[in-house]
C-alpha cells in the first residue's frame, strides 16, 4: 500500500476527500455550464443590439436629404446607445467619410459588406476585434442606398463590450464562489454524517477493547452494526467462539498435562526418599531404580506423544504412502495382542481384504492404540472384531469390542487430549490419555476420517477411512 501514503489515517477525512473531489467537479461541470451559457447569451445580446443599430442606421440613409441631417440623425442614435465608446461610420465606396462617430479613434476592421442592398444584415454578418489596451469590439456592416444623391455608402457600427465583459466577470466570479461554498457545504456535511454514521463502529470497536484471554464470552453486538459491517462482525464473533474453545481446550490441555506429570514425577519423589531414609541393600536400591526407570519411561511416552501431536498440528510431518495389506497387518496385530486378549478373557475375530495406501508406521500406530483400548476396557469374554474392507476412492478399517455403553454426549470428546469417558474411569488406566489424539491426528495427516459410534449397547466401534 505504499500507493496510499498521502492519504489520512482516518476513513471520515478519507471519504470527506473524495466526496469533496466529486463535488468540486459536479459542481465545476454545472458552473461551467452556466458560465459559458450566459457569456454566449450575453454576447449574442449585444451583437444583436449592433445588428438592429446597423439596419436603423439603414433606413435613416432613405430618408435624410442632407449630409448635417445624416450627421444629426447619427449623433442621436450614439446617444440612444449609451455607450461612449460605440462607433458609427458611414462613407462612400471610395472610403471617404460622410459621418464618423469614434471618439476612441478605433481603426475598424475589414468587415464584410453584404453586396445585396436589400439584404438585411445578421448576427453572422458581424466580425470582432481585439487591440491592446482598448475594450473588445464587435463590429457590424450593411450597404445602403442615400436618399441625398441616391449612391451607395457603407455602413458600418462598432460596439465596445464593456459593460457586457464586466457582466462576464462578475458570472464568473459568481460560479466560483458558489462553487467554493457548495464543495465547502458538502464536505462539511459528509463528514458530519460519516461521523455520525461511524458511531455503530466506534461501540463496536469498544466491545472488542474489552476481550481479553480472561473474558472470553464477549461477543460484538451484530444487531448495533452498520449493514455493511454485520458479516464482519459474524465472521469476528464465530473467530471467537472458535478461539475462546481453543483456549478453553488450551487450559485444560495444560491441567491434565500437569495432572499426568505429576503423578509419575510424585511417585518418583516418593520412592526416592523412601530410599534414603536409610542404608538399603543392593537388592532394594535395585527395585528402587527399576521403579523410577519405570516411571521415566512413562514420562517419555507422555513427552513423546505431545511432541508428535504438536508436530501434527503444525503440518510438519511430511508423510510417504504406500500399499500396505490390510489382511495381513490386521492378523499381525492380533497375534501380536493375542496374550494379553487372553489375560483379560478377549479374543480376537478377524476379517479383512484388500490394500490400503498409507503410511504402515503412522497407520500401525494408530490401529495399535484401538486394539490396546478394546483390550484395556473390553469385556472379559467378549470377542474384539478386527474388519477392513477396500472401497471405491476410500480403504476402510474397523475395530470393534464390546464394553461399558458411552454415552453420545462424550463419544465427541473421545479425541480430545487427556480426555478418559466416565465408563471407563473405575478401570486402572495405565495410558496417558493421548492415544486416541494421537490417532486422530495421524488420520488428519493421511487427509482421512476416524469415526466413533455405538451400533448396539454395549457395542464400541471405530472405523478408520483412508482416502486412496
Amino acid at each position: 500500500m505504499t500507493g496510499a501514503r498521502w492519504l489520512p489515517r482516518s476513513l471520515a477525512v478519507r471519504v470527506t476527500l473524495l466526496c469533496g473531489l466529486i463535488a468540486v467537479s459536479v459542481t465545476g461541470m454545472l458552473g461551467g455550464n452556466y458560465f459559458f451559457a450566459a457569456r454566449s447569451a450575453i454576447l449574442a445580446h449585444a451583437d444583436e443590439q449592433l445588428v438592429m443599430r446597423v439596419e436603423r442606421l439603414r433606413r435613416l440613409l432613405g430618408g435624410v436629404r442632407t449630409v448635417q441631417e445624416l450627421r444629426d440623425q447619427t449623433m442621436l442614435l450614439e446617444a440612444l446607445s449609451g455607450n461612449s465608446g460605440d462607433v458609427f461610420v458611414v462613407r462612400r465606396a471610395d472610403a471617404a467619410a460622410l459621418v464618423e462617430v469614434n471618439p476612441g479613434q478605433v481603426a475598424p476592421p475589414a468587415c464584410a459588406v453584404p453586396a445585396a442592398l436589400d439584404r438585411a444584415v445578421a448576427r453572422g454578418d458581424v466580425c470582432h476585434s481585439d487591440a491592446p489596451g482598448i475594450p473588445r469590439m464587435h463590429w457590424a456592416a450593411g450597404a445602403a442606398r442615400s436618399g441625398h444623391d441616391g449612391q451607395m455608402v457603407e455602413v458600418l457600427a462598432g460596439h465596445a463590450l464593456v459593460s457586457e465583459m464586466q457582466m462576464i466577470r462578475r458570472s464568473r466570479d459568481q460560479v466560483l464562489f458558489s462553487t467554493f461554498l457548495a464543495v465547502l457545504a458538502c464536505s462539511l456535511l459528509v463528514y458530519w454524517v460519516l461521523r455520525h454514521g461511524l458511531r455503530p463502529l466506534h461501540r463496536v470497536a469498544a466491545q472488542a477493547s474489552l476481550i481479553e484471554p480472561l473474558n472470553l464470552a464477549i461477543r460484538l453486538p451484530e444487531h448495533d452494526a452498520p449493514l455493511e459491517l454485520q458479516q464482519m462482525v459474524a465472521v469476528f464473533n464465530a473467530m471467537l467462539d472458535r478461539i475462546a474453545t481453543g483456549y478453553g481446550r488450551l487450559s485444560q490441555f495444560s491441567a491434565d498435562l500437569a495432572h499426568e506429570i505429576r503423578t509419575p514425577v510424585g511417585a518418583l519423589i516418593g520412592q526416592t526418599q523412601v530410599a534414603l531414609n536409610r542404608t538399603r541393600s543392593p537388592e532394594e536400591y535395585q527395585q528402587v531404580l527399576e521403579s523410577n526407570l519405570e516411571e521415566l519411561n512413562r514420562l517419555r511416552r507422555i513427552v513423546d506423544d505431545i511432541l508428535f501431536l504438536a508436530q501434527a498440528d503444525h503440518a510438519t510431518l511430511q508423510i510417504e504412502r504406500m500399499p500396505m495389506d490390510m489382511a495381513a497387518e490386521l492378523q499381525r496385530i492380533a497375534d501380536y495382542f493375542e496374550g494379553p486378549a487372553d489375560e483379560a478373557g478377549l479374543r480376537f475375530s478377524v476379517q479383512a481384504s484388500g490394500m490400503a495406501q498409507v503410511n504402515p508406521p503412522l497407520a500401525l500406530r494408530a490401529l495399535h492404540n484401538l486394539v490396546v483400548n478394546a483390550v484395556r476396557y473390553g469385556t472379559p469374554g467378549t470377542v474384539v472384531r478386527l474388519t477392513a474392507v477396500e472401497e471405491e476412492g476410500a480403504s476402510t478399517m474397523v475395530v470393534e469390542n464390546q464394553g461399558l455403553p458411552i454415552p453420545p454426549a462424550q463419544m465427541e470428546r473421545l479425541f480430545d487430549r487427556f480426555y478418559r469417558a466416565e465408563a471407563v474411569h473405575h478401570r486402572p488406566a495405565e495410558s496417558s490419555g493421548l492415544g486416541l489424539a494421537i490417532m486422530k491426528a495421524i488420520m488428519d495427516l493421511h487427509g482421512g476420517e476416524v469415526r466413533a459410534s455405538c451400533p448396539a449397547p454395549g457395542t464400541i466401534r471405530f472405523e478408520l477411512r483412508f482416502p486412496r
